[in-house]
């Protein structure tokens, strides 16, 4: 009877890592800067203030890749207004990378941008340092060395 019970424990514990190694798992998790603004592809709602949203991004690596996932919630996460996932087998709507020649005053490889398009709208995000937050980024001259337009 033992063995009947430790086999189906095992079963059940093999298949619950198979699953969470098919889900991915939480590599990296950051919060969009209250100061920066948001992403175009968000539509903020109707008369809400930038300061009562908040904007998630989350890194997941899985067997595939990876993927991120942006959720967007009012400002007290009670209420998702919006979820975006991206797998990195989407590129070129994903990429990281690093300016050629980055602005002085940062962390070695920072700043890093990732050129992020949902829905034909392509924005880029910026990470400052190794920090739990990202901004989203209106230099010209990052978008232009990015190839972006």
């Amino acid at each position: 009877m033992n063995e009947v019970i430790l086999s189906g424990l095992y079963r059940v514990v093999l298949l619950s890592i198979l699953v969470a190694s098919l889900a991915g798992c939480l590599e990296a998790s950051f919060e969009l800067a209250p100061e920066s603004r948001l992403p175009k592809w968000l539509d903020a709602p109707e008369g809400v203030a930038r300061s009562d949203l908040t904007v998630t991004m989350d890194y997941y690596s899985t067997f595939s890749g990876g993927e991120y996932v942006f959720k967007f919630y009012d400002k007290n996460k009670f209420l998702k207004i919006q979820k975006i996932s991206l797998t990195t087998e989407e590129q070129p709507r994903i990429r990281t990378t690093e300016l050629r020649n980055p602005a002085a005053g940062y962390p070695k490889s920072y700043p890093a941008y990732n050129v992020v398009t949902v829905n034909g709208i392509t924005d880029i995000v910026e990470r400052r340092a190794m920090e739990p937050l990202f901004y989203m980024t209106d230099d010209p001259a990052v978008w232009e060395e990015l190839g972006v337009r």
